[in-house]
């Protein structure tokens, strides 16, 4: 195969390898790292007798983010404060065709869920994401992790359970999401306090990311009261220096506010019975250079 079209093929498949290797790691640099360290593997191998380039380069990215979670998750034990994944900005593209294959694969890179998918073992976090997001046959990822079959499907159950377990049980409508999200835009920003709290759950939680890289809580807070006193002192101390901007994040719509052309931090709700029952707040400026 000629090196032009190597690439071809490659730059073909990018979007899947870069798909598989987010699930499995959380951050676009780690992520963009595997698929760089693919394509040099795919460069660099004898690509006559691959009959089958997307199995191959899904194989190989697979492999490489395994390795590379197992490192990360040893210095994430010394992360400061909770750690939520890098946002990103969802454009499936090619890769989702329909609009049942979009409502999958974007329920798979949810805050929700990649937050559940963190407390499972690489091996049981590869085989979800490979069969729950993409789909592949339990035969062929037990290829890919050189498992047996059976071995392979005890891992999907295991995974599944775990995540439905604690994933949101709800489907939310999209303009539902986005019209509840202007609110507490408007609300937050012009200090409405009571109008911030018609939109919370009573045991609403507010989880934030910051590393001890920039001001936000270093601990979950929980309940109404205290989760709107918190916004009311943000937007009083700071919103009127900020612009923002609403989008979609992850699969889901979120407030993305910027300093200047500096993203500053992103916003995103879990939604329930019309009102707000987990937000997801990101400051660690680390995970903001994709959104500038």
């Amino acid at each position: 195969m000629a090196t032009d079209i190597a690439t071809e093929v490659f730059e073909e498949h990018r979007g899947v390898l870069m798909g598989v290797a987010y699930r499995m790691l959380g951050r676009m640099a780690d992520a963009e790292d595997v698929v760089q360290e693919t394509w040099l593997r795919w460069a660099g191998a004898d690509r006559e007798p691959v009959r089958d380039p997307r199995a191959f380069l899904v194989r190989t990215t697979t492999r490489l983010a395994i390795d590379r979670l197992r490192q990360v998750q040893a210095r994430r034990e010394a992360y400061v404060g909770p750690w939520l994944p890098e946002p990103m900005v969802t454009d499936f593209g090619p890769v989702a065709p329909d609009t049942a294959e979009r409502a999958v694969l974007a329920d798979s890179v949810s805050f929700a869920v990649m937050v559940v998918l963190e407390s499972l073992s690489p091996l049981e976090r590869a085989v979800f994401v490979l069969r729950e997001a993409f789909g592949y046959p339990f035969a062929e990822i037990a290829t890919t992790l050189e498992r047996g079959e059976p071995a392979v499907r005890k891992l999907a159950a295991r995974a599944r359970q775990h995540v439905e377990e604690r994933r949101p049980r709800y489907r939310v409508d999209p303009d539902e999401r986005r019209d509840l999200t202007e609110r507490f835009l408007a609300a937050a920003t012009s200090g409405d306090l009571d109008g911030l709290m018609t939109l919370l759950a009573a045991d609403v939680s507010l989880v934030s990311d910051t590393d001890g890289k920039a001001r936000a809580p270093l601990r979950i807070i929980e309940s109404a009261a205290k989760v709107s006193r918190f916004l009311h002192g943000v937007a009083e101390k700071g919103a009127a220096e900020l612009t923002f901007r609403v989008l979609e994040l992850n699969g889901g719509v979120a407030v993305l506010a910027l300093d200047g052309e500096k993203p500053d931090s992103v916003f995103q709700f879990d939604v329930v019975d019309g009102h707000i029952q987990r937000m997801y707040l990101i400051r660690n400026p680390d995970k903001m250079p994709t959104l500038g």
